[in-house]
């Protein structure tokens, strides 16, 4: 936690070095007007840190608004970067054309007679391109603040909004024809938390029960916080609804807080924790596999158990009966394509939450949305339900998925 708290310190200060330099010392003459924003600066990097690091020291209620204010300025800050760095040619362009057009200043001129006052001397006299300068400065700082604050706003709304229900067919080789239309309603991602809860996952749970769900799969990274903290936001899993029942995967997040607790807690609400184990689902004598196992951080988080085991979750199954696997990272599916499983659904990923994060995703993962085919094996990342960190979302709304199994050919 220590070493994470320094790569987030590090990065506040890369991040709001830039800022500084572009949106206070640029704009501003020295003097009381800039000391006051650097010191405003100063704390504004402080509140990202300090909400992170908090999560496991600061009881709920004094968590959730350093979690609004430091994670929401967070998003407003990456993308005044993101827009002061866009601007950035522009800044040149437009100080190459000021220096062509500004007259050459004459500083060996001498008074035109006794009475005309000497000239200031040069280290008191202001360039005569300041003005100029402050103004393009501040031009373009306030265009990249419009840009970030509508983009952040935006993402604020697109969070919080209601989930996009996705219905995705897919088509499994070996399916029973009398399993056509099959629905796995899966989400992701919910990261209940001080600043993710009550009405909204309510809402959530209300969605996922429209959907007359055959089965039910939460793939991972459900929770940020205790049991004791987030025990009433939890409470609508007891109310989903589904012929075959609920599933849950644990995600890496999952091993942030006490785990065990957790899927003592969710095992009571009727959740079913596939802990590199399967069950059969179906409908008469047709059947297909639903295996799940542990995210893939679990072997390092020093729990008695745990740890990812695909070779356990299909130990002594019928290779002709489809299976669908649940796994909370979709790089997960490496070992899955290896051991022929025909899908694999996972998160993890938010979509990338946050665009442009969606192309660095893709550094540690194969996917970052929708379905794909990894060799034989096909994979299904959703966007997920929540958000961590900041509380929006640009470029990837939150998501529910419908998969509607098919028989191949």
């Amino acid at each position: 936690m220590i070493a994470f708290g320094a790569v987030v310190g590090l990065a506040m200060v890369l991040l709001h070095g830039w800022l500084w330099f572009r949106l206070v010392r640029s704009t501003t003459r020295p003097g009381r007007t800039r000391r006051l924003l650097t010191g405003l600066t100063v704390v504004l990097a402080l509140l990202p840190t300090a909400a992170v690091l908090g999560r496991r020291s600061l009881p709920l209620d004094v968590q959730a608004p350093l979690d609004w204010v430091g994670y929401t300025w967070l998003g407003v800050a990456f993308y005044a970067f993101l827009a002061l760095l866009v601007l950035e040619p522009v800044r040149w362009v437009l100080r190459a054309v000021q220096r062509r057009r500004a007259p050459a200043a004459d500083v060996s001129a001498v008074p035109a007679s006794a009475s005309e006052p000497a000239p200031e001397p040069a280290a008191q006299r202001e360039p005569a391109d300041v003005p100029r300068r402050l103004f393009l400065a501040r031009s373009l700082a306030v265009t990249a603040g419009v840009a970030a604050v509508g983009t952040a706003g935006y993402g604020v709304w697109a969070a919080n909004s209601a989930p996009v229900v996705r219905r995705v067919p897919i088509a499994l080789a070996g399916l029973d024809p009398s399993l056509a239309g099959y629905r796995i309603v899966t989400f992701s991602d919910g990261h209940l938390s001080a600043t993710y809860g009550g009405r909204r996952f309510e809402r959530l749970v209300e969605m996922v029960n429209a959907q007359s769900p055959d089965a039910v799969a939460i793939v991972g990274d459900l929770v940020d916080g205790e049991v004791d903290e987030l025990r009433e936001d939890a409470a609508p899993l007891g109310d989903l609804v589904s012929r075959d029942g609920a599933y849950f995967v644990t995600g890496n997040h999952e091993y942030f807080v006490d785990t065990n607790a957790w899927l003592t807690h969710l095992s009571g609400l009727g959740i079913d924790v596939l802990r590199n184990e399967r069950v059969a689902l179906g409908r008469g004598g047709a059947t297909f596999d639903l295996a799940g196992i542990d995210d893939r951080t679990a072997a390092a988080s020093g729990l008695a158990g745990h740890g990812a085991n695909l070779d356990a979750a299909l130990d002594g199954r019928d290779d002709a009966v489809p299976v669908v696997l649940l796994a909370h990272q979709p790089v997960q599916v490496e070992q899955a394509r290896a051991a022929g499983v025909d899908l694999q659904l996972s998160g993890h990923t938010h979509g990338g939450q946050l665009w442009p994060f969606d192309y660095g995703v893709l550094l540690d993962q194969p996917a970052v949305e929708g379905l794909s085919r990894q060799g034989d094996t096909q994979l299904y990342v959703t966007s997920g339900a929540g958000y961590w960190g900041p509380p929006m979302r640009v470029g990837a709304r939150p998501e529910i998925t419908v998969i509607e199994l098919r028989p191949a050919g």
